[in-house]
Order: structure tokens, then sequence, then C-alpha cells
């Protein structure tokens, strides 16, 4: 669903805006990367959400990080920016690296396990696996891409 701003110069047609998403791709130090196996639709992705209005960046990727999976994360850099074409989400990805916590399952995840990079492709649908391997990369520009909810355009 997306949202509308109201149109101070009297267009008929109202501006849609966009929602933004945050995700954490927690790497552990042996490479393998945080995943969540998701409670409502049973897809692999790294832990993240919508983040709210009244949060900064970084403390959303916290957030979603701990809710979903137990771990506390260190956010270190902004490795992508994905467009969802077809629901109008923008989605900002953060490679971070443990700092605490516990492994456990919650409200939104019914597995949760460090994946090998061989793991991740196996597992996620490449909108998903995509963003995990693009934080995995030893780049320090983040990776800029559009999709349709399902592949990369």
């Amino acid at each position: 669903m997306l949202l509308h701003m109201s149109d101070s110069a009297g267009k008929s047609q109202p501006t849609p805006l966009h929602s933004v998403s945050v995700a954490g791709v927690v790497v552990h130090e042996d490479g393998r990367a945080l995943a969540i196996r998701r409670a409502d639709n049973g897809t692999w992705e790294p832990p993240g959400g919508v983040l709210e209005v009244a949060e900064s960046v970084e403390d959303g990727v916290r957030r979603e990080v701990y809710e979903e999976t137990g771990v506390k994360a260190r956010v270190e850099r902004l490795t992508g920016v994905y467009k969802n074409m077809s629901r109008g989400i923008v989605a900002l990805v953060f490679r971070c690296r443990p700092e605490g916590g516990a492994v456990r399952l919650s409200d939104e995840s019914v597995e949760v396990a460090w994946l090998t990079p061989a793991e991740v492709s196996e597992r996620m649908a490449e909108v998903y696996a995509v963003r995990v391997l693009d934080a995995l990369r030893d780049e320090t520009a983040p990776s800029v891409r559009t999709h349709d909810g399902r592949h990369l355009l």
C-alpha cells in the first residue's frame, strides 16, 4: 500500500510516498551471515523491517535485528539500496557485526541460522540473496538495485 502526500499545487492526483525498510546483514567472524525464515511466508531473509518514523536508521537496524533474532548488532556501513518497483518500498541494507545477545526465535521468525554464502544463494529468493551477498563483499560503495519483488531488473 502506498501512502500519499497532499498536493498543495491543486493537482488532482496525489503524490505517492515510498515506504522505507531497513535490514541488517550481521556477519559472524567466520563469514557466515545471520538470516531468518519468516513466520508469515516461510521465506529466508536477512532480519529487517519498516523503519519507524521517530527512529534513526541505525537504531531501526539494531531494533529489527534484535527483535527477530535475539542478536545485538553493531551497524558498520551501508551496503545497498534496493527499490521494489511494484510496491514502492526502498530498503536500506547495512553490514553489521554481532555484539552480544543469543540467537532465539520470535513472533516473526520460525528459524534463525548463520548461513554461508552458498547457503544464502540456495535458500533465499534472488532479491534477498543479492542483499546479503552485496553486504558480504569488501566493496566500500553501496550497491543500488531495483527489482519487481521477485527478480532484479
